[in-house]
């Protein structure tokens, strides 16, 4: 194996392999370090895919004990089988990170085994032995922020790597965060039998999104069982033979109390995974929270080293991260990377989803920007009704001068995929008109983005 390569990638999570893929499609040779024993980072093996297998797998179970018998399907003596579920969820880790190596392979990215340090603007030292490059890509992601008081053991006190490898179903899971890792994990163990319950510091549940799509969805949560202790801090954890306690506080003032779990998960947020990685040796400047800055086309302060992904400021998501892993491949083989960070959705992966792409009304409050707003109810939707999936809502801000798209937020069956037409409209600067005018299939989901856009004209057909 060469020594000396073009591009050398630290980090093989979504942006990383992505950025390593593309630079090799461009001609360049390329490496990619990771330290794990399978490719994909904390995405594919401790985060976004284990995640998503256990949230579908819940999914039908929830759907099989409680809905079905309105369709008409009554199934007796439904149990739940922990040990299969985490087996299948392992199956779905283990083909995803294996089609990475497969992906590398077939463009000819080496796998450089091992962790990796830079030494150099030029040089990686990865297991010992030394590899020069030409660049330099950062993009080791990030990983849970601890919290004082708040020992992690990944057994009683877990962070979302924990809570994916439980064994059983908890009694009573309290969740510290009411973000959007935390929301999906409760919703999972809450679906196979545990209580829950989200103690979350700010007095409102996922912070920076739409205020109303955020107070819909909480109420649809709490329809579904889980509790909330909102403007609550968590002050200390106590691990007992059978437990933990919980000790918090009202943020208001007050004496403090305790809470009894069998299981608490603290997630909080996350920060970049900068540690051990040599910058401060390489002189690579960091903000005041450890993330790495970089200029408009990724570049840090040391010619010939680049960050993408949850390391640099923005939004910390696995696309957000992919989009500029290819936009800085393009720039390294001399084309011009871009990314529209106007047009980066977000999605809570709950059942319903969220998902909302561009500004939020408080956002164009805060602008000052003059905005007409249409809504659409799943409740009017056919497909909705068919289905029997009818909480949530289509949420269409646009200019009102222009109409031109601002932002889109849906909370409902699907939104994930609904929200990708709106991301696609907000990307070629589409109006609410464009979107009012494309003809959508009947009887479909995607006909409330439709009525949504109509609504900003104050002509929805269906309400």
């Amino acid at each position: 194996m060469s020594d000396s390569f073009d591009v050398i990638v630290i980090g093989s999570g979504p942006g990383g392999y992505v950025c390593a893929i593309r630079a090799a499609q461009l001609g360049l040779k390329v490496a990619c370090v990771e330290k794990r024993p399978t490719l994909g980072g904390t995405c594919l093996n401790i985060g976004c895919i284990p995640s998503k297998a256990l949230l579908q797998s819940s999914e039908e179970f929830e759907k099989t004990k409680h809905a079905l018998a309105d369709h008409g399907v009554l199934v007796d003596g439904v149990k739940l089988d922990l040990a299969r579920m985490q087996a299948r969820k392992v199956d779905v880790v283990s083909a995803n990170t294996k089609g990475v190596e497969f992906l590398f392979r077939k463009n000819k990215v080496t796998w450089l085994k091992g962790a990796g340090r830079i030494t150099g603007p030029d040089s990686v030292d990865v297991a010992g032995r030394s590899y020069s490059t030409k660049n330099i890509v950062i993009a080791t992601g990030s990983e849970s922020v601890p919290l004082a008081g708040v020992t992690i053991d990944e057994t009683r006190i877990v962070t979302s790597t924990g809570a994916l490898e439980l064994e059983k179903v908890p009694g009573h899971l309290v969740v510290i965060g009411g973000g959007v890792i935390g929301l999906e994990l409760g919703s999972v163990w809450r679906r196979l039998g545990a209580e829950v319950t989200v103690v979350e510091f700010l007095d409102r549940i996922v912070p920076g999104m739409d205020t109303e799509i955020a107070t819909a969805f909480q109420r649809i949560l709490q329809k579904q069982g889980i509790k909330f202790r909102l403007s609550t801090k968590v002050t200390g954890a106590t691990v007992g033979e059978t437990g933990v306690t919980l000790t918090v506080e009202s943020v208001k003032g007050g004496a403090a109390e305790t809470i009894a779990a069998d299981v608490v998960l603290l997630s909080i947020g996350r920060r970049p995974y900068t540690e051990g990685l040599g910058l401060e040796e390489a002189g690579v400047e960091l903000d005041d929270r450890k993330r790495v800055k970089v200029d408009p086309h990724y570049a840090t302060n040391v010619p010939g080293i680049y960050a993408i992904g949850d390391v640099i400021p923005g939004p910390m998501l696995a696309h957000k991260g992919e989009e500029e892993g290819v936009a800085v491949a393009e720039i390294l083989a001399g084309q011009a990377g871009h990314v529209n960070y106007n047009a980066i959705p977000g999605v809570v992966y709950t059942w319903p989803e969220v998902a909302s792409v561009g500004q939020t009304e408080e956002e164009l409050k805060a602008a000052g920007t003059a905005y007409t707003v249409g809504k659409f109810p799943f409740t009017a939707n056919g497909r909705a009704r068919a289905m029997g999936d009818t909480d949530g809502f289509v949420k269409i801000l646009a200019d009102k001068t222009s109409d031109r798209l601002l932002g889109a937020h849906v909370l409902g069956p699907d939104a994930g995929t609904l929200i990708a037409e709106l991301t696609t409209a907000i990307e070629f600067g589409a109006s609410a008109e464009d979107v009012a005018r494309i003809c959508h299939a009947h009887p479909t989901l995607s006909e409330a983005v439709k009525e949504a856009a109509l609504a900003v004209d104050g002509r929805a057909l269906h309400i």
